[in-house]
């Protein structure tokens, strides 16, 4: 035989030792893609949307809710949130709030959270605290 048959010969029995070796390791770990997780735009609460009130102002909205990703030069009076929170394999998760403002105020919001409970039953406090009729949340969800 020369040299070629016993080198092929020789490579032939290492890969077959190797996997019959393979088959007996109680677990091979094998080396994995990192996925990372991935969050972008402006992180909504329930904490922040039940602090809005029909009749802020633009600036006390922001310090709420943080300057808007998306303002659009043609409706300037609407102000649009997305928040997006993706983690590779497990969870993936879209929020969404747009804030429509009227004379530099806030008129309404909509979107995917609304005021809890526990705001209108404060703002019902208000209302018999003060006398005053108190922003409906009604009104603020649209």
């Amino acid at each position: 035989m020369s040299y070629v048959h016993y080198l092929a010969l020789s490579v032939k029995l290492a890969l077959i030792t190797i996997a019959v070796a393979g088959c007996s390791l109680p677990e091979l770990k094998i080396p994995r893609v990192h996925k990372i997780t991935v969050q972008q735009g402006n992180l909504i609460t329930q904490e922040m949307v039940d602090q809005l009130k029909p009749g802020m102002t633009r600036s006390q909205v922001a310090y709420i809710m943080g300057e808007p990703i998306f303002q659009s030069t043609f409706r300037e009076n609407r102000w649009d949130y997305v928040y997006t929170l993706n983690v590779p394999g497990f969870y993936e998760r879209e929020m969404r709030m747009s804030l429509y403002f009227e004379n530099d105020a806030l008129a309404y919001f909509t979107g995917d959270l609304s005021p809890s409970q526990t705001a209108e039953e404060s703002d019902d406090e208000a209302l018999e605290e003060d006398g005053a009729p108190a922003a409906s949340s009604e009104a603020a969800s649209g």
